[in-house]
């Protein structure tokens, strides 16, 4: 399934994006950015990876494209709990010329459309590393994210420890944002 923000088209990762992904998930300066701890990739790891992706519904991983440029980045939708209704959201925008222009924002605002309007969740969890102000400041600033709380030292970078910064977002929120900001009027 494909949905769209104003600027983004989520839709399914495919096998021509995989030269892409593997450069991103080899980019060095890429990785301090991201919370997951990241190790060099071969082809054939990132051919495993692509094959174990499937149609899970607990896990959705979406790639992010923009018109006239193509993929930028990926988001995902996991550990979606259809009982209390909540989900994990992340994103990762590779290529450094494309951050700044919106697309973040777009593609937060339509992963938030997606899981409150179509999936009807009730809340989103998330979370960043606490040097990562560009993204504090799109989820938290722009986009209706509240910061909820911080794990103290818990990640390693740069030969230091450092802050993780819990963020989430509620069905409630996001509609009390759109009312305020209009995002999809016009």
């Amino acid at each position: 399934m494909n949905f769209k923000g104003k600027n983004v088209l989520l839709r399914a990762i495919t096998e021509s994006d995989q030269k892409l992904l593997l450069q991103w998930a080899n980019d060095p300066d890429i990785w301090p950015m991201l919370g997951t701890w990241h190790f060099p990739v071969t082809e054939k790891d990132q051919k495993i990876w692509f094959e174990n992706i499937s149609a899970n519904s607990l896990n959705q991983r979406f790639a992010v494209e923009a018109p006239n440029v193509g993929l930028i980045g990926t988001a995902n939708l996991v550990e979606i709990n259809w009982k209390d209704r909540n989900a994990f959201h992340g994103m990762m925008l590779g290529p450094v010329d494309i951050r700044g222009k919106g697309y973040g924002k777009d593609t937060i605002m339509a992963v938030m459309r997606y899981a409150f309007e179509e999936l009807g969740l009730q809340r989103l969890d998330g979370s960043m590393i606490e040097y990562n102000k560009a993204s504090l400041a799109v989820y938290c600033q722009k986009c209706g994210w509240k910061e909820e709380g911080v794990q103290r030292k818990w990640y390693f970078r740069k030969n230091k420890f450092w802050d993780k910064i819990i963020v989430g977002v509620t069905r409630e929120d996001y509609f009390d944002l759109i009312k305020t900001n209009h995002y999809w009027d016009g």
